[in-house]
């Protein structure tokens, strides 16, 4: 399932927030949740793209909820150790994790000894929003766009090399769908995060790179690194001039760094549907919104049914480009 069918309208979300009251659950005690803090989890440090996203949901959902909403950073694993405290926590709703691609759809596959499930162990709440991949080059490489890329990189086998913010992250991951969209040999230098990644670019110590929309749009609006192509299926409203790969003439490169809110499996479905519907609401708000697509993310909301389809559909995507390319961390 491609993410950009969960993308609702801004009439659809409003629809949905205005009709939260209704998916309130029946009963005293379902009526009184959330009556205390709730932890969101993010498996990730403090100051990243996921945790900045983290940070508006919750302050949105505190006022929401008329209930604190805390973010609790627990990193390590590439995401492993905080996602797998999520799924492990009662499954009250009170915890809840906000993680990413690789930590959800990504590990199950990648790692042998991945600790949980995505598609067992928890109860998606929704996919908020959804940031595309952006190709860009270093200033020294002779490609305009993507087709120019190609043809140069099937002109010399082997000697062209790509950055990634860490091995099976979506950045290495988009990169290795890209040499097998397009039949061409690059070479994948992995870095510990994106801000190296983009350091090495800047230093023209590598040749190109697939990072987060966000992270490089400073360093693209500066003139220092060459946009080539989206990975989403429409342009940025952040990017306007950049074309996507569809455009470029490079198809299935769909490829974006979404963000789902997770409650461990055996939430309360009542409880699930309640924190939905204030995400829903809270992404309807113009304030909520342009935090996000200020940075080239685009919100998603999905409700708790389709983000889980979506992550379903996901974890088999990324097993298949893994075993393709055979992606292994040693």
């Amino acid at each position: 399932m491609r993410l950009n069918a969960l993308f609702p309208t801004r009439r659809a979300l409003l629809a949905t927030a205005l009709a939260a009251p209704a998916l309130r659950p029946s009963g005293a005690a379902a009526q009184s949740f959330p009556d205390r803090p709730i932890r969101l989890v993010v498996p990730f440090p403090p100051g990243g793209p996921v945790d900045t996203a983290a940070r508006i949901t919750a302050a949105a959902l505190t006022e929401a909820l008329k209930s604190s909403v805390v973010v609790e950073n627990r990193s390590g694993a590439g995401g492993v150790v905080g996602t797998d405290a999520v799924a492990k926590a009662e499954p009250d709703g009170y915890t809840l994790g906000f993680s990413s691609t690789g930590a959800v759809a990504v590990n199950v596959t990648l790692l042998p000894n991945n600790p949980y499930d995505p598609r067992k162990d928890f109860a998606p709440v929704s996919i908020v929003a959804a940031v595309p991949s952006l190709l860009v080059v270093n200033p020294e490489v002779p490609a305009r766009n993507v087709a120019e890329l190609v043809a140069l990189a099937k002109s010399r086998p082997g000697r062209l090399n790509f950055g990634s913010a860490g091995p099976g992250g979506t950045p290495h991951l988009a990169g290795e769908l890209f040499k097998l969209r397009s039949g061409i040999n690059i070479t994948h230098v992995p870095y510990r995060g994106a801000a190296p990644a983009i350091t090495a670019l800047l230093a023209k110590e590598v040749d190109l790179a697939f990072l987060d929309l966000p992270v490089l749009l400073p360093h693209v609006q500066e003139g220092r690194l060459r946009p080539l192509a989206l990975t989403s299926a429409q342009r940025s409203p952040a990017l306007p001039d950049t074309p996507t790969f569809a455009e470029g003439g490079l198809d299935g490169m769909e490829v974006e760094n979404w963000y789902a809110v997770l409650a461990p499996a055996g939430t309360p479905p009542e409880r699930v549907k309640r924190l939905h519907a204030a995400i829903a609401a809270v992404m309807a708000q113009p304030a909520t919104a342009k935090q996000f697509t200020s940075q080239g993310a685009r919100i998603v909301a999905s409700p708790p049914e389709e983000a889980m389809a979506f992550i379903r559909g996901e974890v088999e995507r990324w097993a298949e480009v893994i075993r393709a390319a055979d992606v292994r961390l040693d």
